[in-house]
């Protein structure tokens, strides 16, 4: 490793608080997670700075670049956290207040930004100059890495693709669900775990998890099968929409539906008649990192040389 320092990636969530410390090879040098403080700002950035510390003593170095993951962005304009939804981090110089206590310089980042960085280092977009990574679970969004390296964007807002409509959708679509952020028939909404279920409840009556339904399916189960079909149906028009507009090279899918084989790989097929294209060969691939690439993106975020 010679003199290369050691890269710390932290990924924060609602619930947790997760920390890696990555080699320059990649490897991991210790990991650990903490709960998170919820509510309470100036416990967040003791919880991190206690984890950082913690992961220098047990990776036997000190110094090492920090990054952070987070469901929020750091606003351009003032500099403060916004659109998070731990909520209690909206408004605050999160990074100026953690730089501060770490003594160091820190770069925070989207999580769905790690995630698009993560696989794009030395994951399923490995290789690939534009690399776009979306993750279905409880919420949806994506974030896009252009040669290794996150795509913020002017208005720190990049791949902020859950809070655009359904594409090309049907009158029985229309208006579409109601929407946290104030609209109606977000991707979210169709596409998030509760979307799936509550498609499921109007279709069906029966009021199951995500999780339940997608084994239903599989299981070849007749009202859940067509639940899934018809969610893969609106995965495909919103994948392809973005596809029409940024080409990526590899589109790589993150989230609890990324562990279905049989999901990942019927979608290129379903995208490929809304792409504008006379052909479509874009690879789909499930995220090779899975829970770990947020907190591996992180870390990441300081490019190959920190």
């Amino acid at each position: 490793m010679g003199g290369q320092r050691l890269r710390i990636g932290i990924d924060l969530g609602g619930t947790k608080i997760a920390g890696i410390v990555l080699a320059p090879d990649g490897t991991t040098r210790a990991e650990r997670r903490v709960p998170t403080p919820r509510g309470d700002y100036g416990g967040t950035l003791d919880s991190i700075a206690a984890l950082v510390a913690g992961l220098e003593a047990e990776a036997g170095r000190q110094g090492a670049s920090v990054g952070i993951g987070m469901p929020g962005a750091v606003s351009r304009q003032s500099g403060l956290i916004k659109n998070a939804n731990s909520v209690w981090l909206n408004g605050k110089p999160f990074a100026g207040d953690l730089a501060a206590r770490l003594a160091r310089p820190v770069r925070v980042e989207n999580d769905a930004n790690c995630l698009a960085v993560s696989e794009a280092v030395d994951g399923a977009g490995a290789g690939e100059a534009v690399v776009w990574a979306v993750i279905l679970g409880t919420g949806v969004g994506s974030g896009i890495a252009l040669r290794g390296q996150a795509l913020t964007g002017r208005n720190a807002i990049a791949g902020e693709w859950g809070h655009n409509p359904l594409p090309w959708p049907r009158d029985d679509e229309r208006p579409g669900p109601a929407c946290y952020c104030g609209r109606r028939g977000c991707l979210e909404t169709w596409l998030s775990g509760p979307g799936l279920a509550a498609d499921h409840l109007f279709r069906t009556g029966e009021r199951q998890a995500g999780e339940t339904i997608v084994a239903a399916a599989l299981a070849g189960e007749p009202g859940a099968a067509a639940t899934m079909a018809r969610y893969l149906d609106r995965l495909a028009r919103g994948l392809a929409h973005v596809v029409n507009v940024l080409d990526p090279d590899v589109i790589v899918v993150g989230g609890g539906l990324s562990r279905i084989e049989s999901v990942v790989a019927a979608l290129p097929e379903r995208i490929a008649p809304h792409v504008f294209s006379d052909a479509f060969d874009t690879p789909v691939r499930a995220s090779l990192h899975g829970d770990a690439s947020g907190v591996r993106g992180a870390a990441w975020l300081w490019g190959p040389e920190p």
